[in-house]
């Protein structure tokens, strides 16, 4: 009998030094607050998180998620830092954190500057270059110049069905034509692009479509609030 992970991790970056990440799966419960029905749960459900993840008894330090492309650097933990939808630190025991239901995770590495970093990319924070914001500030701020960069698990471009407005936003390389007049967005690849085109050493993507597979939530498939997550650290 199969048994559902409750973590995924990109495979490219799963052995770095000094650098954790991961994505939360539904064997693990819904970690989002915003919609919950139940607090208590999801608060349990983060704790789970953080113990699976090898960093149980440290606070999580969430995005704000806003779907745009401010980037914050984080030197101590809080609960929140709002308007942003990237942070970015270089200090171990700082547990950076967002919530995803279709939207993508990208995670951010530089060994040699021991710098980390984790982005939420809808289609708006996507459209806004939150990915390459990110890298420009890791550079900025730190000094990175050996950037990786991995693309977890999100909505694929052969499910994310949008209107023309939202399409028309996009280089046509990103979109395709679908039904009844809509589009098809390739969030992922838009990604990508944007950081390759910022510089990065690497880019890795773990290839999994959140519609499509049953180990997380997808707001495309069950709005009912659910979200997995996505943790960075440093030790």
């Amino acid at each position: 009998m199969k048994t559902t992970p409750a973590a995924l991790h990109v495979p490219e970056l799963a052995d770095e030094l000094g650098f954790v990440h991961g994505f939360s799966t539904v064997a693990i419960g819904s970690v989002g607050l915003k919609h919950a029905t139940d607090r208590d749960a999801v608060l349990a459900s983060r704790r789970t998180f953080l113990r699976v993840m090898g960093l149980e008894g440290l606070t999580l330090t969430a995005v704000g998620s806003v779907h745009g492309s401010d980037v914050a650097s984080v030197d101590q933990p809080v609960e929140s830092v709002d308007d942003v939808d990237a942070l970015i630190t270089d200090r171990p025991g700082i547990v950076l954190f967002a919530t995803y239901a279709d939207c993508y995770p990208i995670v951010l590495w530089d060994a040699g500057a021991h710098v980390a970093g984790l982005v939420h990319a809808g289609w708006r924070g996507t459209q806004a270059g939150v990915a390459s914001a990110a890298v420009k500030f890791m550079r900025d701020r730190y000094g990175c110049s050996r950037i990786k960069a991995g693309i977890g698990p999100g909505i694929c471009g052969l499910c994310y069905e949008v209107g023309p407005e939202v399409a028309g936003k996009f280089d046509a390389r990103f979109v395709n034509p679908a039904a009844n007049g809509k589009w098809l967005l390739d969030l992922a690849a838009a990604n990508a692009v944007q950081l390759e085109d910022a510089g990065v050493d690497a880019v890795y993507e773990v290839g999994m479509c959140t519609k499509e597979s049953y180990l997380f939530p997808s707001h495309r498939r069950h709005p009912d609030g659910t979200r997995f997550g996505a943790i960075v650290a440093l030790r």
